[in-house]
C-alpha cells in the first residue's frame, strides 16, 4: 500500500497494490499491519455500503459529534465518485479547508478521514457502490451534518444542482451547527 499525504495534516489517500492477470485482479483493501507501520492507528469497528442509482447524488457533509466522532476509510467499489473530507476543528490551522479526490472502481484509491473532519462525496457516474470503515459506531442523537453548498467553505463540487436527500438540503450552515470539534 502507499500512503500519499494530502494538503490536510491526517487525511491521507491510500492506493493498494493490485495484483492482475488474464482471470481479473487481486488487491487487498485494509491491513492493520500496514497501516500501523505507516503510523496510523486505527481500529474500525464498523463497515457501511451506499448505492447511488443516478450521476449527480450528492451525500455530505456528514459527521458525528463529540465522543461520537467518526474516522472513515472511504472507497468506491462501483463507479466513481469525488470525495470530500472537510477540517472542522476549530482550533486547526486547516479549520474550514477541504480536500476532494476523485475515487473509482478504476483507480482503486482510498482516503482516510480522521475524526474532526466532515466527510462528503458526489457520484460522478450513475450506479455508484460506495464503502466505508468506521472507528465508531453510528449514534443517531450525535448525527450532523452541514450544508453542501455553505460559502464558508465553497467546496467545488463541480455541480450547481445535485440530487439531495431532505436532510443534506435542509443542513444547516457551518457557522449555525453545534460542531463540537477541537
Amino acid at each position: 500500500m502507499n500512503f500519499i499525504k494530502t494538503e490536510l495534516p491526517d487525511v491521507f489517500i491510500i492506493e493498494p497494490r493490485v495484483f492482475g492477470d488474464s482471470r481479473g485482479w487481486f488487491m487487498e483493501s485494509f491491513s492493520q499491519t500496514k497501516m500501523k507501520e505507516a503510523g496510523l492507528n486505527y481500529d474500525f469497528v464498523q463497515d457501511n455500503h451506499s448505492y447511488s442509482a443516478q450521476e449527480g447524488v450528492l451525500r455530505g457533509i456528514h459527521f458525528q459529534n463529540g465522543d461520537a466522532a467518526q474516522a472513515k476509510l472511504v472507497r468506491c467499489a462501483r463507479g466513481a465518485v469525488l470525495d470530500v473530507a472537510v477540517d472542522l476543528r476549530k482550533s486547526s490551522p486547516t479549520y474550514k479547508k477541504w480536500v476532494a479526490v476523485e475515487l473509482s472502481a478504476e483507480n482503486k484509491r482510498q482516503l482516510l478521514i480522521p475524526r474532526g473532519f466532515g466527510h462528503g462525496f458526489i457520484t460522478l457516474t450513475p450506479d455508484v457502490e460506495f464503502l466505508y470503515k468506521a472507528d465508531n459506531f453510528y449514534n443517531a442523537p450525535q448525527d450532523r451534518n452541514i450544508l453542501w453548498n455553505d460559502p464558508d467553505l465553497a467546496i467545488d463540487w463541480g455541480i450547481l444542482h445535485p440530487i439531495l436527500s431532505d436532510k443534506d438540503a435542509n443542513a444547516p450552515l457551518l457557522k449555525d451547527s453545534d460542531c463540537s470539534f477541537l
